[in-house]
């Protein structure tokens, strides 16, 4: 099942040269130079999902040889920079190693399905395309069940018109890929209880420039929150991860 992915695993990969087995700790050093945001539960979650297959010795350690960093390094590529969700990756992988004469598509932003060039009738903003349920089901990898769950605690609810927006998109992909680290929808409430007090503050903040009748002026509220959403989040991660450390030397 072993072979370096179509597009390379450029330097990550490179660093276990020489052909010995390396521990996962050491996998996740080579991985954080280009992959910030990787960590051992990822790599575990990648390799149950039977995207790498390192070798385990006799006390059941996994042993990861350059053709394993490579293969990771390729799958996170594909994700960060294709957009691909693993099952799209693991039938790319197979083709490859079939022989198939097989290509990505290009590098991009937010997958193109779901966003839309189209202005609106004002001309002033593009507007996001919306999906529906059934591309939604698609795209998230769950059925319908877990889908209805996530909407009864809040997660995520449908527009107006039934579709889903970017936004959430963005929030049922985080909310599957934590499930399959066995966190369901009732464990994500304080989350969501967070966000939504985390989005009041900076309405607050803004409430004066929005109000105000210069458009630049509310141009400029539209661009603060925006960042101090970015920030936001920003302080959020590092908060979890130096509470992590305590808690978890």
């Amino acid at each position: 099942m072993h072979h370096t992915p179509s597009g390379g695993a450029g330097s990550s990969g490179t660093a276990a040269a020489g052909g010995e087995l390396v521990s996962i700790g050491t996998v996740l050093s080579l991985l954080r130079d280009e992959f910030p945001e990787v960590t051992i539960s990822k790599i575990r979650f990648l390799e149950s999902e039977g995207l790498v297959e390192p070798q385990r010795t006799p006390s059941g350690y996994r042993k990861f040889s350059t053709e394993d960093v490579e293969r990771l390094a390729g799958v996170l590529r594909m994700q960060r920079d294709h957009y691909l969700p693993l099952k799209v990756i693991r039938e790319h992988l197979d083709a490859v190693a079939r022989g198939e004469d097989v290509q990505l598509p290009a590098p991009a932003s937010p997958p193109k399905e779901f966003l839309d060039g189209v202005q609106d009738p004002s001309g002033e903003h593009p507007t996001a395309a919306r999906i529906g349920r059934d591309e939604l089901l698609a795209a998230t990898e769950v059925d319908e069940s877990e889908l209805a769950d996530w909407e009864a605690y809040g997660l995520l609810a449908p527009a107006s018109d039934g579709g889903y927006g970017i936004e959430a998109v963005a929030v049922a992909k985080l909310v599957a890929e934590l499930g399959r680290f066995g966190l369901e929808a009732r464990h994500l409430r304080a989350v969501k209880a967070a966000a939504e007090r985390e989005a009041g503050l900076i309405e607050q903040v803004v409430a004066p420039l929005k109000r105000h009748r210069n458009p630049q002026t509310r141009a400029h509220a539209e661009a603060t929150a925006r960042e101090l959403a970015t920030l936001s989040v920003r302080l959020h991660a590092a908060l979890v991860q130096a509470a992590l450390h305590v808690r978890l030397p």
